[in-house]
């Protein structure tokens, strides 16, 4: 270890924001510029996520909640007034509708006036985590590799500076991925990648090295930040070695692993909130310690995620931790700190070893699209995520504030002492009729001949194998909007759901179960008693938002606790919820909302239920939901309302069937 007189260049600074509208988000990333970000992270609403237009049902309660809305051409410019993007750093987090978005932020900096060439940035274009962990998928596996090569082949060409996928394990973690489990699939990931590109007729022998060094990830650093260290250190090296020896890459520089992180979001706490400003330091050590494997770019979560969304304030204070610890601490004035450490080593190579034999269990699978198909490495992921809560819930693995030194001080950051609603931002109840608005007077002042020969380009270059990228972005400048651009791909393409992982885990066997479970399951045979047939639950996802992680493991405890357990996967319509209630004849409705969307949502259901005469069959609500929400949803008859801060299953499971019992009682 030597230091050095002249520190090394930080990483880039980035909050991953956007909401309500392009131009309040144009406002708040004008302002996070200001204050010494260095690059952009933009957040697409749920609609555009997925390939609809704000008016689209589907869209119902979605349109400005966890992102930007961004309906057309229009909206893109909007989103970017005043910031040239010849100039800037944009990362976009967005992968199945990846061709479409790029061909907006092409479109319009090319209405800027800038070389496409010149264009610097990242579309994360990850499609295997969204149907392994995120959901935010449209079409089949198979379809969605087409269009992810795409990509990659024209940026390659046409986008000399543009990183063209970002393969993402952060919502791996997020899902439960131990370790082993996230650097293994996400290597697989990019290689299946690497090898649809490579037999592209557009893409020869010589161009291929440079589209392996464009590939790029996105990784989660969770609390065991010296794990986390290690974890990012052999993903280094096995990159390099798999680069080298599968592709023969011989530019090292075309090897170095490149990526950017956000720390886990996961382990934030609704309780003790406060906890999570210490919780994100560590976590962000994880990416900066070691030289070595140090994030190209990090962007950190506010301390209040848990609770809704942040305030600009609360993405300040996350954007003045990274500055400190790039301008004010010494840790980018030495060399690698952990090279030589006999600890570090050993540990590398343990990890090492288990990715490999992962790595070649999925080979065994017949691959990652087939794995994917199959359920297989979807079920794997489940089954460490219920590890994981089991051990949190019988006090093995500590979380401060949840399961131990749980009491505390009322907490003025959080409304202990009159912060009350305000330590969050609530989007605009009217966000989503003013982008129905701008979307209908954009449909009424474009060429119609021009978006019919746009559409019937782009619908000929998907049926004929051709590239969708430069008919997306003469689309974009023609008009099109995101859903004429989604509704083509999926007729092309159709559809698609992707398996649930629930199939046959088993989480809980005898002698291992976490405490409570037997103290669930009396009071789920109390309740099947009472109804004269077995307790039977759906658990449904309404709307467009595909964190599945909670649902999937109420489902998996329900079906421990004894409970019959109906689970259609994610982004159902509340028709086709009430449907399934009335078909499948179940007691209880329980839905999991994350995307701030419940009170749009919660309506929507029960009206589904009323028109199916199933008003006596109760609701139950969990996910991220404001406590000043809580009284607006019990007065419209939920019967009970579950937040972050309920982590123990077993109580979740005793309280459903409880309310299955009182309503049998009442019936």
């Amino acid at each position: 270890m030597t230091s050095r007189d002249k520190p090394d260049r930080p990483w880039l600074i980035r909050t991953y924001s956007g909401h309500s509208s392009a131009a309040a988000s144009n406002a708040l990333y004008r302002e996070n510029l200001a204050r010494g970000q260095t690059g952009l992270s933009v957040a697409f609403d749920l609609p555009t996520q997925t390939g609809y237009d704000a008016d689209a049902p589907e869209a119902l309660g979605e349109v400005g909640k966890v992102g930007v809305p961004i309906g057309a051409l229009p909206d893109m410019e909007t989103l970017f007034d005043g910031i040239p993007l010849s100039r800037m750093n944009t990362s976009m987090t967005i992968n199945a509708t990846a061709p479409w978005l790029l061909a907006l932020y092409v479109a319009a900096a090319e209405r800027q006036g800038a070389d496409r060439r010149d264009l610097l940035g990242t579309t994360q274009n990850d499609l295997v985590k969204e149907f392994l962990s995120r959901g935010t998928y449209m079409l089949p596996p198979e379809a969605s590799l087409r269009l992810q090569t795409d990509v990659i082949a024209f940026t390659v060409r046409e986008l000399p500076k543009w990183n063209p996928v970002n393969v993402c394990s952060y919502h791996l973690q997020e899902a439960g991925a131990t370790p082993v489990l996230e650097v293994s699939y996400a290597l697989a990931n990019a290689l299946t990648l690497l090898d649809a590109v490579r037999a592209r007729e557009d893409v020869d022998a010589a161009l291929f090295p440079e589209v392996a060094g464009r590939i790029s990830f996105f990784v989660n650093a969770g609390i065991r930040f010296v794990t986390e260290m290690v974890k990012l250190r052999v993903m280094g090296d096995l990159w390099d070695e798999l680069l080298q020896d599968r592709y023969g890459v011989a530019d090292p520089r075309l090897r170095r692993f490149r990526y950017g992180v956000q720390v886990n979001s996961l382990g934030l706490t609704e309780q003790q909130p406060e906890n999570n400003v210490y919780r994100i330091a560590l976590e962000m050590l994880g990416v900066v310690l070691s030289k070595r494997a140090r994030a190209r770019a990090v962007q950190l979560p506010a301390w209040n995620e848990a609770l809704g969304l942040p305030r600009p304030w609360d993405q300040q204070w996350s954007l003045r931790l990274q500055q400190i610890m790039a301008f004010e601490t010494d840790l980018l004035e030495h060399d690698d700190l952990f090279d030589g450490s006999s600890a570090v080593t050993a540990l590398e190579e343990e990890l090492a070893a288990d990715v490999r034999r992962e790595m070649a269990w999925i080979e065994a699978e017949g691959g990652v699209i087939a794995a994917v198909a199959s359920g297989a490495m979807k079920e794997r992921l489940v089954v460490a995520n219920a590890e994981r809560l089991a051990r949190i819930e019988r006090g093995e693995q500590k979380v401060v504030g949840v399961n131990c030194f749980e009491e505390s001080a009322p907490s003025p950051l959080a409304g202990g002492d009159g912060g009350g609603a305000d330590q969050i931002l609530v989007v605009d109840a009217g966000a989503g009729a003013e982008q129905i608005a701008r979307l209908e007077a954009h449909r009424v002042q474009r060429n119609k001949n021009d978006v019919a020969a746009a559409l019937q380009a782009l619908r000929d270059a998907a049926k004929s194998g051709a590239s969708v990228m430069e008919p997306s972005i003469r689309a974009a400048h023609a008009g099109v909007t995101t859903g004429e651009w989604g509704a083509v791909m999926r007729e092309v393409f159709g559809e698609y759901r992707a398996p649930t992982g629930l199939g046959a885990v088993v989480t809980t066997p005898d002698g291992s179960a976490p405490g409570g479970l037997e103290a669930a399951r009396a009071a789920v045979r109390r309740a099947s008693d009472a109804l004269g047939r077995r307790l039977k639950l759906l658990v449904g996802k309404p709307g467009l938002d595909g964190h599945s992680n909670g649902a999937e493991q109420i489902a998996v405890r329900a079906r421990d606790a004894g409970m019959e357990v109906v689970y259609e996967g994610i982004r159902l319509t509340p028709a086709q919820i009430a449907l399934a209630a009335e078909e499948e004849g179940v007691h209880v409705v329980g839905l999991s909302i994350l995307s701030g969307s419940h009170l749009e949502l919660v309506p929507a259901v029960l009206a589904a239920l009323r028109a199916r005469d199933l008003a006596d069959v109760p609701l139950v609500v969990g996910g991220i939901i404001p406590e000043a929400d809580r009284p607006a949803l019990l007065a419209l008859g939920v019967a009970r309302v579950f937040t972050p801060s309920d982590f123990d299953l077993n109580a979740i499971m005793t309280a459903i069937a409880e309310v299955a019992a009182a309503s049998a009682a009442a019936a």
